[in-house]
């Protein structure tokens, strides 16, 4: 997996304090999926551990405000945990309901996660790309990230923007 482009103005130890490794939780949101075919949350996992992450959980949550906001929640207050993400909801379907979910729950906001996941979404599917309402942010030191759930669209934000990104995002949200 290539790597993301770094700054050359950026001190090549700036980056040397992040985790090896960053402890996450998988949650794939549908009322449909169930573990046998829930394709989008079990290649994030495959992803993600192939890029050195340990997945300390994967879980379905039914596409209800209540139980994403729970489930994230407790995760962001579980110190075993460094990351969650979140693969579906984030359409314009009357039940996609994702981002509203974790909103309440956000500190602090990652505008440019969903702005550069749209753009390259835009580059491979082209202007459907603005259906995709995916957030980021940071959830009581937690990083939380959403995604679509097509297995495209969680390849294309765990390859080129979660794994090159995340041990960062993580030494940031916590010092």
């Amino acid at each position: 997996m290539p790597n993301a482009p770094q700054s050359p103005d950026a001190p090549s130890s700036h980056r040397d304090k992040d985790p090896s490794s960053v402890r996450c939780l998988v949650i794939t949101v549908s009322d449909t999926r169930t573990d046998r075919d829930d394709r989008g949350g079990s290649l994030a996992v495959e992803l993600l551990e192939a890029a050195g992450h340990m997945v300390k959980e994967k879980r379905i949550v039914p596409d209800e405000p209540s139980l994403i906001a729970a489930a994230v929640n407790e995760a962001s207050q579980d110190e075993s945990m460094d990351a969650v993400l979140l693969t579906g909801g984030t359409g314009v379907s009357a039940r996609d309901q994702t981002p509203e979910a974790i909103a309440p729950l956000l500190t602090k906001e990652l505008p440019g996660y969903g702005e550069l996941l749209r753009q390259l979404s835009y580059e491979e599917i082209g202007p459907m790309a603005l259906l995709s309402r995916a957030v980021g942010g940071v959830a009581g030191g937690t990083i939380v990230l959403t995604m679509p759930g097509s297995p495209a669209a969680v390849r294309l934000a765990v390859e080129k923007v979660i794994a090159p990104t995340l041990s960062h995002l993580v030494r940031e949200a916590t010092k």
